[in-house]
């Protein structure tokens, strides 16, 4: 907030009548004409583009952003993505439309950790590691916002605050309980930098309850840390009927009127559902203060401002074009970013790319080859263009290959068609198969079985999975094709990690394509046939057996993603394959021995010793040697994504700073420790599967940081 929009909140403020106060807290907000303030509806989606409002840009589901491992080009997407959302909201105002989805106010990025493979939201998110949350996170807010803090480009909000990721089916109801150490380690480290670093405009709360007090309502997480600790100054926004669940679900109230004074009183300033409707009867009641309303009501009155919604605090983005709705240069962009985000998992015998000249015939098989819901996961916006998989197979082949198609089976039924007998494609694929030069088989799943309560279906309770295997029968009709003998590609469209291992051990090539936005299937075609290299990264971990998975209600992050897992890994976080051979050399640190305050900077050469030109994503990961055992192994604190053409070398130098190398304590202290760490870097994590994938081992440090422990402002 600046002085002078802080002000005009508070003159605004003083001459609104209590009910007009409480009006304004709403989602729905009336416009009060006598103060010149129009009507605004706060709920607008931007999760990987303008969601639910007509036709925007659909770039891929955030957990396929993430795999690029690039906050630079996450910023460049965020930024299209305002710029379509400022175009349509000066459209729609002008045409009086002020309804759902047509605001400023994006309720995005969402910044859980996808702390286990079976919720059915982590798709939503940038992946199990909270530094790389935090670092995509950042830069998506910086995209959405811009650079003036005083006139938004838009309103970001991180959400769901706070350890919140399943189980979906009782999210209302439950109490997450996390020790000091895991929330102050993983669960809150993405949001704190969202608030103090990238000055994030909103926050969102939770559903669930955390340790006993319900997120949208909880002293310790809206108070005592988010306003004390973090100092942060935007509003908080409860998620869409949560407050209701204080007295219907989590039992901590008795009444609509204590829930809604409750939530108030800890600093939940807007209401996504009706419970904010009951304040003046809490008001009455001497459950809430007059005082407390309007220091909420002010809060929200100052984005508005810096939105610039009011006629003499003009916004300087007035003048972008509705010409800049999914333009050119922004469906290029999005088709960029799936192809970035595609991660080559395995490629035998580097039967990828494959030459469309020599593979006569191509049978594309499997329920996600020609599915749009396949393409876009959740929270999504309407494109005016769909290529699928196949379409793009297709489009790519031209004249020079013969496309073939079955779908083979359901994407999780027995069979296709209503009254068919079950297994009712799979003879389909396997003619087509057995007919082609090589197979192309695109299973997984989409965000109508994997998603959010509500909205995904209950084939998978409520959004959630209840394992890793591939639904339905795909497994077989996998197997099926297989067991011809011609080569397979396996294209996996699914948000989430699944169970390949049989894959892995069969199929020549895997690639993991998420849900890649409206027109990824161009770029998957792109890959296949050799168009570029990929050099995705995998930013969650692909377990090797679901059955030594913790409990999912479980909240302890023991033996959960690759910082705290003792679980044999199929293929780990921060790996992906690529056409081209990348290599290291003169690795250097600027200090063997140094402070516990003092940075240290890590450096490399990389060179590009193949045909193709790549993006490279280098990765510092670091390790305490004397760590506890609640704390996490080496754990990533750098990245750095460097544009390498055939033959050139870059030196990439990555800078780590005090709060890298501290550590939280098991009370949930961060301090910077003294002693000796373990510091990598290289394409990928310095573990054993990872080596054995690549056939490459990260240079690897040893540092000793001398002094006294030191606390650090976390």
């Amino acid at each position: 907030m600046s002085e002078r929009t802080r002000e005009y909140a508070h003159e605004l403020v003083e001459q609104m009548t209590t009910e007009e106060k409480i009006w304004q807290m709403l989602y729905e907000s009336p416009a009060i004409e006598r103060l010149k303030i129009p009507a605004y509806n706060w709920w607008n989606e931007a999760l990987h583009g303008v969601a639910r409002a007509g036709v925007a840009t659909v770039f891929p589901q955030a957990i396929g952003m993430a795999a690029t491992f690039d906050p630079d080009f996450l910023y460049r997407i965020a930024d299209v993505i305002s710029t379509e959302g400022r175009a349509k909201f000066q459209e729609f105002s002008k045409r009086g439309d002020r309804g759902i989805y047509k605001g400023l106010t994006f309720w995005a990025p969402n910044i859980n950790i996808f702390r286990d493979p079976r919720w059915g939201r982590g798709h939503e998110t940038f992946g199990e590691d909270p530094y790389l949350t935090a670092e995509l996170g950042m830069a998506f807010i910086r995209g959405i916002q811009g650079d003036d803090p005083d006139h938004l480009k838009a309103a970001a909000c991180a959400k769901h605050f706070a350890v919140h990721s399943g189980p979906e089916a009782l999210r209302h109801e439950f109490d997450a309980q996390v020790s000091e150490h895991d929330l102050y380690d993983t669960y809150l480290y993405a949001f704190c930098r969202c608030v103090k670093d990238a000055k994030v405009e909103a926050v969102m709360g939770a559903y669930n309850r955390v340790n006993g007090e319900p997120a949208c309502g909880s002293q310790r997480l809206l108070r005592d840390i988010l306003r004390d600790e973090w100092n942060f100054e935007g509003h908080v926004v409860s998620d869409c009927w949560a407050i209701n669940d204080f007295h219907l679900h989590h039992c901590v109230t008795d009444t609509v009127e204590r829930s809604a004074a409750m939530a108030v009183n800890n600093g939940c300033d807007l209401n996504c559902g009706s419970a904010f409707l009951h304040l003046g009867k809490a008001l009455k009641q001497g459950f809430v203060s007059e005082e407390a309303i309007t220091e909420a009501v002010e809060r929200l009155m100052d984005v508005r401002i810096r939105l610039g919604m009011m006629e003499d605090y003009k916004s300087p983005y007035e003048s972008i074009s509705y010409d800049k709705i999914e333009c050119r240069e922004h469906t290029e962009l999005s088709v960029e970013a799936a192809f970035r985000s595609l991660v080559l998992l395995k490629n035998t015998d580097h039967i990828l790319p494959l030459d469309k000249k020599k593979v006569g015939t191509i049978a594309v098989i499997g329920p996600n080859a020609n599915s749009r819901d396949a393409l876009v996961g959740n929270y999504t916006g309407t494109s005016s263009l769909y290529i699928t998989p196949l379409e793009g197979i297709q489009q790519y082949a031209g004249d020079e290959a013969r496309v073939l198609y079955a779908q083979g089976c359901h994407l999780y039924k027995d069979k296709v068609e209503f009254l068919a007998e079950d297994k009712d494609r799979f003879q389909e694929a396997v003619m087509a198969a057995e007919k082609a030069d090589a197979v192309i088989m695109c299973l997984g799943l989409d965000a109508t079985i994997e998603g959010e309560e509500g909205d995904a279906g209950n084939e998978y309770a409520s959004g959630d999975k209840p394992g890793l295997r591939l639904p339905g029968q795909q497994q077989e009709l996998l197997e099926t094709i297989t067991a011809l003998g011609k080569p397979v590609i396996l294209v996996l469209l699914a948000g989430s990690a699944l169970d390949l291992s049989w894959a892995d051990r069969h199929v020549d090539a895997i690639i993991d394509a998420w849900y890649p936005g409206a027109r990824g299937g161009k770029a998957i075609a792109e890959m296949i046939f050799g168009e570029k290299s990929p050099s995705g990264k995998l930013p969650v971990t692909f377990y090797a057996d679901e059955k030594e998975l913790p409990d999912f209600c479980d909240y302890s992050m023991k033996n959960r993603t690759y910082r705290y897992t003792d679980c044999e890994i199929l293929y780990p976080f921060g790996y992906g394959l690529s056409y081209t051979d990348v290599g290291y050399s003169e690795p250097s640190i600027s200090c063997e021995e140094c402070g516990v305050k003092d940075s240290v900077t890590v450096t490399a050469h990389v060179t590009n010793r193949g045909n193709y030109q790549i993006q490279e994503s280098v990765q510092v990961y670091i390790r305490h040697e004397d760590r506890a055992d609640y704390e996490p192994g080496f754990q990533l604190k750098g990245i750095k994504n460097i544009t390498l053409n055939p033959g050139e070398t870059k030196e990439a130098e990555i800078v780590l700073d005090m709060r890298d190398f501290a550590v939280i304590t098991e009370e949930g202290r961060c301090v910077a420790r003294p002693g000796v760490y373990k510091i990598s870097i290289g394409g990928c994590q310095p573990d054993q599967r990872s080596v054995e994938l690549t056939g490459r081992w990260p240079d690897i440090f040893q540092i000793k940081r001398n002094g006294r422990e030191e606390n650090v402002i976390y």
